[in-house]
């Protein structure tokens, strides 16, 4: 429960939370949804195009307010003082402040200013002057024979030469100096009244032109989105959120999701628990099903919120595969379902979405039966790639009844989307190490009888490799018979021996001639023949070898006894009580259907080199007896295998042990007599 709940939360918060119809739209593009009508009145305002242009064309005509800084012309000729002492003589000093103070009285303007009357060619400025009222007053004044900052000083410098006596020298690099730092603008923009003035007259483009009534046609399905139609849908947008915001409306709508996404989830928990109970009690299981349907949720979503028609770059098909990878294919399209499901509340078109994604991940989950070679994805990749343009055309064909709605942008992403899909491997191996899973992958890579353990097994048990190896073969076949994963039986069953490399010369397999055994006691020797489980498990973790091939090693004897060494016990101290427990393996018992098939093939196959006659009726016996005794011991009775299951096991493991074990038709032997006679015929006829 607290996992579903952490699902809802996580999902709620990034969905959009708009309760509305979410459109996405683009300028110069056909409008793909019904006919929109307005729900209220729109004000039909400009076009951002129309309205740049109206503005542009307002500021190149406006007259700016501009305002004289006395303040400044006063500090300008107070500095330009200071600044000709010691540098000027009197004539000099009493012909430059004539000069500066015409060329004040004419108006020296900021340089941005000066070239914006430039620009315009109007030289008219409007000045505002403050009366002694302290009312203000607005006056034309013409700009022509004002200067910018920059050119004041050519105008000082000329009529200082034209005007200067001839005895006065010309001017100083100090006295140049001094008139540059004395030429600030005392002729200035007044903000305040130019702003006021010219966002009056940018209140004609910001009004309104129009209003699109309730019930009025805002676009309809093919039109063609003008600028104008742009501006408008902007405006609806706009103003439906700010009318929603203003109602409880929005409270409803997050609810109405969370109602939705627990629906969705719950009825993943209801088929689980009815039809998977044992994935539904593994507390690991369940914590990657619902993370990675609620990640790749996650996903989709903002793939929608960020990227345009992202939603279809979204590989849903990776959800089946790998589900199918660490469960089964009816876990797998139920977790395709739910997931398609929860992403289709942000898609545009729910209907199209809901189709494609299905029928892509169907057809991904029926090419992929059992994932154990990684070009498998490249087949699935493709073959999604060609449902997904086929699903594409059928919904243009339904929608339009035509192509004209056919995009090569969507199936660009389509391609993308199959790519990413090929790449589904490396996500398999990111979850096995995270969440402790074995692929069919991995199992395939560890079957590899040239590993480094499987190596060593060859080379120092060769008897135990060999046993393991006809294990294995017929343990498959019989998995392959009643549907359990053959894969994993198959490798499962080369591990299943691995402690015997402890000590091999202890194992009659790997005997030749001498019995270790012989001059021990019972109890010793079943201690030593134990000891291979404990010994295996702890070879598997030190080789890294997964959960699922540890427990073949664990759970093939089960908890079942030495009997040989038991027996032999009992036999030999008959007035004395024998403690079981010296003899019995440490198990558990068989956990699942693949394990309890390991166990009676490693107890068959081992029993069967006993046989001094490999008739089928004795092949027949041995298999009988085996598998019913352990059946009999209660070794299975923790598995969830059936006994209709367990007598096809016994059908194949008798039909293989009969084709390993037939009898050779007798070569007869060659008469002597007659073979010399034939060759003595031969020469006197040559």
């Amino acid at each position: 429960m607290g996992l579903a709940l952490a699902a809802i939360a996580i999902i709620l918060l990034v969905l959009p939370h708009a309760d509305h119809k979410e459109f996405t739209y683009e300028q110069n593009q056909p409008w793909k949804y019904p006919l929109l009508t307005a729900e209220f009145d729109i004000p039909i305002l400009r076009d951002s195009t129309s309205v740049r242009v109206m503005r542009d064309s307002i500021d190149k005509t406006f007259v700016p307010f501009v305002k004289r800084d006395n303040k400044t012309e006063e500090a300008n000729l107070s500095r330009f003082n200071s600044l000709l002492e010691e540098h000027a003589e009197p004539e000099q000093t009493a012909l430059l402040n004539s000069l500066m103070l015409e060329t004040f009285a004419d108006g020296v303007l900021d340089n941005d200013l000066a070239d914006q009357i430039k620009r315009t060619n109007n030289p008219t400025l409007r000045l505002v002057m403050e009366n002694k009222d302290q009312t203000k007053e607005i006056v034309a004044i013409d700009a022509s024979r004002m200067f910018s900052a920059r050119n004041a000083y050519s105008f000082i410098d000329s009529a200082y030469n034209a005007r200067k006596q001839q005895s006065m020298p010309p001017l100083s690099q100090e006295i140049t100096r001094a008139i540059n730092l004395s030429l600030s603008p005392n002729i200035v923009l007044d903000t305040l009244t130019d702003t006021k003035y010219r966002d009056q007259e940018y209140l004609t483009v910001n009004g309104a032109l129009g209003v699109i009534k309730t019930g009025q046609r805002i676009v309809d399905r093919g039109e063609i989105i003008t600028p104008q139609i742009y501006t408008n849908l902007n405006t609806y947008q706009e103003m439906l959120q700010t009318r929603q915001s203003d109602r409880n409306d929005h409270t409803y709508f997050v609810i109405g999701q969370g109602i939705y996404i627990a629906i969705i989830l719950a009825t993943l928990y209801i088929f689980l628990a009815i039809y998977r109970p044992l994935f539904f009690s593994d507390i690991r299981k369940m914590t990657f099903l619902v993370s990675f349907i609620t990640v790749f949720t996650v996903f989709a979503v903002l793939m929608f919120e960020n990227v345009v028609q992202g939603l279809y770059v979204v590989p849903f098909a990776a959800v089946p595969v790998i589900v199918l990878v660490f469960f089964d294919s009816r876990t797998a399209i139920f977790s395709l379902i739910t997931t398609v499901f929860l992403a289709a509340l942000v898609s545009t078109y729910p209907l199209q979405f809901l189709f494609m994604e299905l029928i892509v991940g169907l057809v991904a989950t029926f090419s992929i039966w059992q994932l154990d070679r990684r070009s498998q994805l490249l087949r699935t990749a493709l073959l999604s790639l060609l449902t997904y343009a086929f699903t594409y055309f059928t919904m243009c064909l339904i929608m339009e009844g035509n192509f004209s709605q056919f995009s090569w942008r969507i199936l660009i992403m389509f391609v993308i989307n199959s790519v990413i899909l090929s790449f589904a491997y490396i996500l398999i191996l990111v979850i096995e190490k995270i969440f402790g899973f074995t692929s069919a992958v991995t199992l395939v890579e560890l079957s590899d009888i040239n590993s480094p353990l499987l190596r060593r097994l060859a080379e120092e048990a060769p008897g135990t490799f060999q046993h393991s190896i006809q294990v294995s073969t017929i343990a498959a076949e019989a998995a392959r018979a009643i549907g359990a994963n053959t894969t994993l039986v198959r490798t499962g069953a080369l591990y299943h021996d691995i402690g015997k490399l402890s000590s091999p010369v202890f194992y009659t397999e790997n005997q030749h001639g001498v019995n270790p055994h012989q001059g021990l006691d019972p109890v010793t020797s079943a201690k030593k023949i134990i000891s291979h489980v404990t010994e295996g498990a702890s070879l598997a973790n030190k080789h890294k070898l997964p959960p699922l091939i540890k427990s073949f090693i664990l759970e093939h004897h089960g908890k079942g006894m030495a009997k040989y060494f038991y027996t032999t016990a009992v036999n030999n101290n008959p007035d004395k009580v024998i403690d079981k427990a010296d003899f019995s393996y440490p198990g558990p018992n068989p956990q699942s259907i693949e394990t309890s098939i390991l166990m009676m093939a490693d107890a068959v196959e081992a029993a069967s080199r006993s046989l001094s006659d490999y008739s089928p009726q004795s092949i027949d016996k041995l298999v009988e007896n085996i598998i019913n005794g352990q059946i009999a011991d209660g070794m299975y009775k923790e598995s969830p295998i059936s006994f209709k299951d367990v007598e096809k096991i016994k059908k194949i493991f008798k039909q293989r042990l009969a084709t390993i074990y037939h009898t050779r038709v007798r070569y007869p032997e060659l008469n002597k007599d007659t073979a010399t006679a034939q060759n003595l015929n031969q020469s006197q006829n040559a």
